[in-house]
């Protein structure tokens, strides 16, 4: 045997070995259980939850007067309740079920083929829809802000529940579903800024607007009664918002800790820019306005949260603050519009900022995709255009919907309900 084919046949013996090596120890597959990814999942579902109950529930509840703050925080409550059945039902199946562009199909009606051995990429299947359905709860109770103190329960329930379906399912689809037309044409939304945000805060104006002003709005007090509640509601929220913003990573890795970074920095950016305008505009800067002005902030960080860094962060939370302090302060009264809980200017624009800056500051290292700082101009393009094809499905569709319902149903309570407060005209039940 000559040297060379030795070692030929020693060589080849070798890479024999090193193949066998390889598959004693394989690499994690796509659909292999990873506990690490798993539990910080389950505990992200419970943190987006933590959000509606109690986070909104006590944030809207404190920003009412003393007479209608039952009947806020239950709308929260119910809305839970009402979201989680729909979202088991056929929200679920509309929304991730399928790969068609416009919406999913109704392949997993009832959660149907979701069983425990059921997978989504490195994470159950249930725990991947339970953390979905958060997000599928918390829309529809921030469309409840605008409306409050004045609204029918039966009727804001019903509308609520075919708008899931109609609305925030297809959305939902566009952007994160399989085929979805937004997402596959590069529209950037790491974690809600169309489908959470510019979704319910456009919904939240047509409503406000369709059912109008509030009986004494302009003339009367209308201030908040408890901002205590306030306060706790917007810590809670604060703090589930990492859930919401790194849980979207669906994994518990390098991008998730930076997601919750950029949350944090944008969030005290924006609170920090509302309270010294507010201070230098009014002289005093408020406690509603600090807690305003970080819930802008965490609103704008998301569609972003997965895709910049700390620098852009910072910027994006402070144009934010500004950007919706001067809509609730100057905006809404300039066009007279009644958004009782400021809805539209907090999550709508705050919104719509988030989604624009995401094309701005987008880094190709952090998300895959670059922004307008890196060269890539067309990513403002395309923001733009997921902005606009949302703003305009759920204002129309919105718009149909709380007139069919009001059609059949009514919409505001009776004048005398209304000044009486909704928690004894509508519940029988009162604080005092």
């Amino acid at each position: 045997m000559s040297y060379l084919s030795l070692t030929a046949r020693i060589g080849g013996a070798a890479a024999i070995a090193a193949a066998f090596c390889t598959v004693a120890e394989p690499a994690l597959a796509a659909d292999e259980l990873n506990s690490g990814d798993t539990a910080w999942m389950l505990t992200s579902s419970l943190l987006v939850l933590l959000m509606t109950i109690p986070g909104v529930a006590l944030f809207y509840g404190g920003m009412v007067r003393k007479k209608n703050v039952l009947a806020t925080i239950m709308q929260s409550f119910a809305v839970c309740c009402m979201a989680t059945v729909v979202w088991m039902i056929i929200g679920y199946s509309l929304a991730f079920s399928g790969e068609g562009p416009i919406v999913g199909d109704l392949g997993q009606i009832f959660l149907k083929g979701i069983g425990v051995g059921s997978m989504s990429g490195t994470i159950p299947e249930s725990v991947f829809m339970m953390f979905q359905m958060t997000f599928a709860i918390i829309t529809p109770a921030l469309i409840t802000g605008a409306v409050a103190e004045r609204i029918k329960f039966s009727s804001l329930m019903v509308f609520l529940a075919i708008w899931l379906v109609v609305v925030y399912a297809p959305i939902c689809h566009w952007v994160w579903g399989g085929g979805g037309f937004l997402g596959n044409a590069g529209v950037l939304d790491f974690a809600g800024g169309t489908v959470v945000h510019i979704n319910s805060g456009v919904a939240a104006l047509v409503l406000c607007l369709v059912l109008g002003k509030r009986v004494g709005y302009g003339r009367e007090n209308l201030a908040p009664h408890n901002l205590v509640l306030t306060v706790i509601g917007a810590a809670l929220l604060w703090v589930g918002w990492f859930g919401f913003n790194a849980g979207s990573e669906l994994a518990a890795d390098g991008n998730a800790g930076m997601a919750m970074a950029v949350t944090q920095i944008a969030a005290a950016s924006a609170a920090l820019a509302w309270m010294f305008a507010e201070w230098m505009m009014r002289g005093k800067p408020s406690v509603l306005g600090i807690a305003s002005g970080a819930i802008a902030g965490l609103v704008a960080i998301t569609p972003a949260a997965g895709f910049v860094l700390p620098g852009g962060a910072l910027v994006l939370g402070l144009l934010a603050g500004l950007g919706c302090f001067f809509a609730v302060m100057w905006l809404k009264h300039k066009l007279g519009y009644d958004d009782a809980l400021d809805v539209f200017g907090v999550h709508g624009i705050g919104g719509i900022i988030g989604a624009v800056l995401t094309g701005v500051f987008a880094v190709e290292a952090v998300g895959g995709t670059p922004g307008l700082l890196e060269g890539n101009s067309g990513q403002i393009g395309l923001q733009l255009y997921g902005i606009g094809v949302t703003i305009a499905y759920s204002a129309i569709a919105t718009f149909i919907l709380i007139k069919l319902v009001g059609a059949v149903m009514g919409l505001r309570v009776e004048e005398d309900e209304e000044r009486e407060g909704l928690d004894i005209s509508l519940h029988g039940e009162s604080i005092a």
